[in-house]
């Protein structure tokens, strides 16, 4: 068999994507709290308000530049729809979700704490009780149906007065605030959670500065500072992982995705290996312990400083972390003949259309190949466990007259990228330890706002605009992923 017996099979969703409860039991405002709902076409807004009273909303976009006007602050505004606020209300129905998944047969959920849920304002010192008893009620019940979790300590949700209060993950104030609650939730559920990953998708700081790092300006000044800040927070988060409980292991998580240059022209090879040095520079901290040459050379040639320490050297190099998880959706083509150039990808990044591939309604090629290439690249270059934490296909999934959903082409786009993943563990070798499906049920969609845009398994009845009655129902990809699991990947047949 390709995968070993304890290969831990999932899913996995995000609390500002899923949760809601947005102000039950104490919890603060989070950055994606003041993000309105958008689509395809129309990108979603931060809202904010000045100190006169005047209020407003600015575009926010993967891979494009984001600053608010002079003097505003995100804040909620009315005449707004802000989809996090009940999402698909995992607060109230955890109990149906979490059977649900134990009915698959799942052996691992990834989920995200709200930071904000545990600590309001992001700044205090004691932890509000509410939010922690949440978690532990998740965590009780995972334990019941012997379910994995895998816990993000940070998935966009930083609280909103860090970013209000103190600029975002730019100021390494932000640092220690990370570090206590890091060690309140460390603490708390030592013996329930042994897999943690601190920052998703940490070359989002780059990619989406607001999401990524709370940042109101994305600067190349800022967003480097922020990554700096975040990955000493990540490496002491590592260091307390290791004191508090010995059987805890913390990961980091990538953004990643294979990408083809367009010709054999060599500036776009030139181009790909820019792209390949620009994402995995993340991992190249997080995992070696150590800034790579380029991005220094980068650094010097942007004239950017950055507020570090011998100590902040020491804790990269001694606390690199134990594995690598990472999302992976398809693939990219690059290329320096701009007139062929295009939008594609999930990635924010100038690309062109793959003609060997099939593209879905958002634009998306979806890659047979991805995650065989993808791991491999990650093994390679680092000799680290995998862990494949982000996987799917996000569509316009249909109700029936009869209460049914037939996502057959969901089921045929796991198929082939979880073909593809166990040949990069039969034929190549590559450590894997798990798979969790991105969107398990139904959630809203992190680039457009939209609930239109399904991943799950399960279909939740609810539209764009907040409508509907939050019923869930199995669609069929939920009793194939039934038969893979109990297969052990085995059975892949449709």
């Amino acid at each position: 068999m390709a995968f070993k017996k304890d290969f831990l099979w999932g899913g996995a969703t995000a609390a500002n994507q899923y949760e809601g409860g947005f102000a039950e039991d104490g919890k603060g405002l989070n950055a994606i709290d003041v993000l309105t709902n958008g689509s395809a076409t129309e990108p979603r807004k931060v809202t904010w308000v000045r100190s006169d009273g005047t209020t407003g909303a600015t575009p926010l976009e993967w891979g494009s530049d984001f600053e608010l006007p002079a003097g505003a602050r995100p804040a909620l505004v009315d005449g707004y729809y802000y989809p996090s606020h009940t999402a698909t209300d995992f607060y109230h129905h955890y109990e149906e979700d979490l059977k649900l998944m134990a009915e698959m047969g799942f052996k691992c959920y990834r989920l995200s704490l709200n930071w904000s849920r545990i600590f309001p304002n992001g700044d205090e010192e004691t932890p509000n009780e509410a939010g922690l008893a949440f978690y532990d009620k998740i965590f009780d019940l995972c334990q019941q149906y012997g379910i994995e979790p895998l816990v993000t300590l940070s998935h966009y949700e930083t609280p909103l007065g860090l970013i209000n209060d103190y600029g975002g993950w730019k100021n390494r104030k932000l640092i220690k605030f990370f570090e206590n609650y890091v060690r309140t939730v460390f603490t708390r559920y030592k013996g329930k959670v042994k897999y943690w990953l601190t920052f998703n998708e940490i070359n989002a700081v780059d990619l989406a500065p607001y999401m990524g790092a709370g940042l109101l300006d994305s600067s190349l000044q800022s967003r480097a500072q922020a990554a700096h800040d975040q990955f000493v927070a990540s490496a002491l988060a590592v260091k307390l992982a290791h004191e508090i409980d010995k059987k805890m292991q913390v990961g980091m998580m990538l953004a990643y995705q294979p990408v083809y240059p367009y010709t054999c022209d060599p500036a776009d090879q030139i181009k790909v290996m820019e792209y390949n040095q620009k994402m995995l520079f993340y991992a190249d901290v997080q995992a070696g312990g150590c800034y790579p040459n380029y991005k220094l050379k980068e650094y010097e040639r942007e004239g950017i400083t950055l507020d570090i320490s011998p100590e902040d050297h020491a804790l990269l190099k001694d606390y690199p972390v134990d594995f690598i998880s990472f999302s992976c959706y398809g693939s990219n083509v690059l290329t320096t003949h701009e007139k062929e150039a295009g939008d594609s990808g999930n990635l924010g990044i100038n690309g062109i259309k793959n003609p060997y591939l099939e593209t879905n309604a958002w634009g998306w090629a979806t890659d047979p190949d991805c995650l065989r290439l993808a791991l491999n690249v990650l093994w390679d270059r680092y000799h680290k466990p995998l862990w494949i934490v982000e996987n799917g296909l996000g569509w316009s999934d249909e109700l029936t007259s009869d209460g049914k959903v037939h996502d057959d082409y969901r089921i045929k786009y796991l198929k082939e990228n979880i073909q593809s993943m166990k040949d990069a563990v039969n034929l190549d070798g590559v450590e894997l330890l798990g798979y969790t499906m991105w969107g398990c049920i139904d959630l809203v969609s992190n680039g457009t706002g939209e609930m239109k845009k399904r991943y799950g398994f399960v279909y939740v009845e609810r539209d764009d605009f907040g409508k509907g009655s939050l019923k869930r129902i199995p669609k069929d990809s939920f009793y194939w992923y039934q038969k893979v699991i109990a297969s052990n990947g085995e059975d892949l047949t449709i």
